[in-house]
């Protein structure tokens, strides 16, 4: 992917968020904490922050829910302008894929989350060795403290609310930095976020790269990253002073695995879906095919009908959503500018617009493997369409690639299903569906090796930002005492039976 104290968490609103709205959000920031916009700003909030957690470390399954309340509050009453402004950074974006894919998983992970966060953030009995009965193990939950989250601008309202609804439900404080590649959804959900939330609980963070590389180097109880494999290791090094635990969402080369005895038009349909919404801007897409020589055509000829379906007059379609920038547009077509002409299929009518960004899906068929569009995560609407010829040898491409944050397989043998999800190695697997099990919230979200590290979402997010605190507790009736020196007569009886 490329790029409060509990006391105040109820109060009314001030004047100043009331109307902050009217004004820009430099100007918020002389009187709202919660919105920061320099690097002196970032770093004495912080500080007020983490002093909070570190004055009051338990926050109350009530104050969570409340925060949660408020989380929900925020998106029901801003979901249109929200999505309006997202539209705008991008050139457009359809308000349906916003709701559909930012909005919907957000109100169900908040629904999750204050359906069963009680429950997780109870004490729980862990087993003991029958050694050391009567003794006992608990694992306490406890908060981790204050919570850095660098949210990405392909979804940056979903991006920003999943982990904040984990940081929340485990009772931490957070800080947001939001991407400067989406300008107007940053300030949008800032003073949204300065509306609902106490300064002392939520803080949003806004500015360029200056401000990133300041925001990644505080020292976070935990650092959540979601963007590209390559910022994502100057993340990681800048956090490694502090020795700040992170959580990094990374992407990668997401591979569709075509069986030999798949329902081709159904495999089609979900694969487009999954390529074409957001413009190809997500990342799990699908970033590429293996799949039979025999059915490269029949494929082609299946993803046009499909597009004509279900985006006609693609220049002019609402459903349809444009290149977030114009460098990101440029990188796409330069991968594409180096391919054979006989290699890149057209699927629709329309041709790439550079003024305003619309890139019509492209099909590319066996390109290099050395090529920029088969060596770089695509990001875009441009499906490469790769061979195998055993199952074998399809397993040995993906193994000789980073591991990718997910694996699509599409097919009915359940012992070729198998193989796949045993001799390959992903973030996660979907098998005849791409993408959707990114909204399962009982499910962790995660990526492994190039594609990230760590997982979140539901009980796995609150696990995340949590320290699962260890506790042994003794009887007050024990035996250890006899294991003390001199040791002699009975430890050394002892010993004897358990050593081999």
């Amino acid at each position: 992917m490329i790029d409060n104290t509990q006391s105040t968490d109820e109060q009314p609103l001030n004047d100043q968020a009331t109307n902050s709205s009217n004004t820009s959000s430099q100007a918020a920031t002389k009187h709202n904490p919660s919105i920061i916009a320099s690097v002196d700003e970032l770093q004495k909030q912080f500080l007020h922050l983490q002093k909070l957690s570190r004055s009051q470390p338990i926050i109350e399954w009530s104050t969570r829910l409340d925060q949660l309340d408020n989380l929900e509050a925020l998106l029901s009453d801003n979901q249109d302008s929200l999505a309006q402004a997202i539209s705008a950074d991008f050139g457009y974006r359809s308000t349906s894929e916003t709701q559909f894919a930012e909005l919907f998983p957000s109100f169900t992970g908040i629904s999750h989350a204050k359906k069963n966060g009680k429950s997780w953030m109870k004490t729980r009995r862990a087993s003991i060795s029958a050694l050391y009965l009567p003794a006992h193990n608990e694992i306490q939950p406890q908060p981790l403290g204050v919570v850095g989250i660098i949210v990405p601008w392909n979804y940056p309202l979903y991006l920003a609310i999943g982990p904040m609804i984990d940081a929340l439900t485990a009772g931490n404080r957070i800080m947001v930095k939001m991407s400067e590649a989406a300008p107007k959804f940053a300030e949008a959900f800032a003073k949204a976020v300065a509306h609902y939330f106490s300064s002392d609980m939520v803080s949003v963070v806004l500015g360029e790269v200056d401000i990133a590389e300041a925001f990644s180097k505080l020292p976070f109880d935990h650092l959540l990253y979601t963007g590209s494999t390559e910022v994502g290791k100057k993340i990681m090094a800048a956090a490694a002073p502090n020795l700040t635990p992170v959580t990094l969402e990374l992407g990668g080369k997401s591979p569709v695995i075509v069986l030999d005895d798949v329902n081709l038009e159904s495999a089609v349909n979900r694969v487009m879906m999954g390529k074409t919404i957001n413009a190809g801007q997500t990342c799990i897409a699908p970033d590429y095919v293996l799949i039979h020589r025999k059915y490269h055509q029949r494929f082609i000829e299946l993803a046009t009908a499909w597009m004509q379906q279900h985006y006609p007059n693609i220049a002019n379609n609402q459903d349809y959503s444009y290149i977030i920038n114009k460098e990101q547009f440029n990188r796409v077509q330069g991968y594409i500018a180096g391919l054979p002409t006989d290699q890149v299929h057209k699927i629709t009518d329309v041709d790439a617009n550079n003024d305003s960004r619309l890139m019509p899906p492209l099909i590319i068929t066996e390109p290099a493997a050395d090529s920029k569009v088969m060596q770089n995560e695509i990001f875009a609407p441009v499906l490469p369409l790769m061979h195998y010829e055993t199952l074998d040898e399809a397993i040995e491409f993906v193994n000789a690639r980073p591991r990718p944050l997910a694996l699509y397989i599409f097919g009915n043998d359940d012992r070729s299903i198998e193989k796949l999800r045993t001799h390959t190695v992903s973030g996660g697997v979907c098998i005849n569906e791409v993408i959707i099990h990114v909204a399962q919230h009982d499910l962790p979200f995660g990526g492994v090796g190039h594609s990230g590290m760590g997982s979140y979402h539901g009980k796995a997010g609150f696990e995340r930002l949590s320290h699962m605190k260890p506790v042994f507790v003794q009887a007050k009736i024990n035996g250890l005492n006899l294991f003390l020196p001199p040791y002699e007569g009975l430890f050394k009886r002892a010993m004897g039976i358990f050593l081999k």
